[in-house]
């Protein structure tokens, strides 16, 4: 027997209709695989981009050293004639070295005679008329600097000497 076509028919539509549920059930589980990879690159590629800023943070800024704090180290007041030029004249000149604060300290302690000799000989050495204007004082006391680091074994010592001033200043 040769079913008609509206037997035809519902045979079809009750056919069709367990493929279709099948269909989308395999829909949503491939919808739900998909998902589930773009979930999982994307926190993989959100991971390394986090853990990569923050090596990369550690590499782009250096730790800076702390700066060293500056000290004061006095030296006693130096008298000496100064070169004649119309009458003998004398200078007074009381000195401070500005260092970092640094072994430094202790070794231009350590080496006073030989730094006060040096810097007795470059001030005697001088005219009233070369350090009497703020510039030849400037020279002086960059002259001094060097006189005071001359004296200093390493260029490691050297490099904390920062700078020489005057705490008082009278030719006479």
């Amino acid at each position: 027997m040769i079913p008609s076509n509206k037997e035809l028919r519902k045979m079809s539509k009750t056919i069709e209709a367990p493929a279709a549920t099948e269909g989308k059930k395999g829909k949503k589980g491939l919808i739900i695989i998909i998902l589930i990879a773009v979930i999982a690159i994307g926190a993989g590629g959100g991971g390394t981009w986090y853990f990569m800023k923050m090596s990369g943070d550690e590499d782009s800024e250096p730790v800076k050293p702390k700066e060293k704090p500056t000290t004061f180290v006095d030296l006693e007041i130096f008298t000496v004639n100064l070169q004649p030029e119309e009458s003998s004249q004398y200078l007074q000149v009381g000195l401070t070295v500005k260092t970092k604060e640094t072994p430094v300290v202790a070794e231009i302690k350590k080496q006073m005679p030989a730094i006060r000799n040096r810097i007795l000989m470059l001030l005697s050495s001088k005219k009233s008329a070369d350090i009497t204007g703020i510039v030849g004082k400037q020279q002086l006391s960059q002259q001094i600097v060097d006189e005071i680091k001359q004296s200093l074994d390493t260029s490691e010592l050297q490099e904390d000497v920062l700078e020489v001033l005057f705490t008082s200043f009278v030719i006479q």
